[in-house]
């Protein structure tokens, strides 16, 4: 293998990946809390892992107040 060949290989392993190319695991987003930003994807959200609010909506862990989701969306999203 190249130098040049090696440098790409090194380059690709360290790129981080948008949605679209991290696999397949059923995430269509995140739960967020706006009062101190904790973030929740939506995979990890079980039943019984998180409380919910009185429309299941899931309350966030850290200050309780319910979790806004986000959809994930094109490369730039943090989902």
């Amino acid at each position: 293998m190249g130098i040049v060949d090696t440098i790409t290989e090194t380059l690709k392993s360290s790129r981080p990946k948008a949605p679209e190319e991290g696999g397949d695991d059923g995430s269509s987003g995140a739960y967020w809390c706006d009062d101190c930003g904790v973030r929740v994807r939506d995979v990890e959200v079980e039943p019984e892992g998180l409380d919910l609010s009185d429309d299941g909506t899931p309350l966030c862990p850290d200050c309780g107040e319910p979790l806004r989701f986000e959809r994930a969306s094109g490369t730039g999203c943090a989902c």
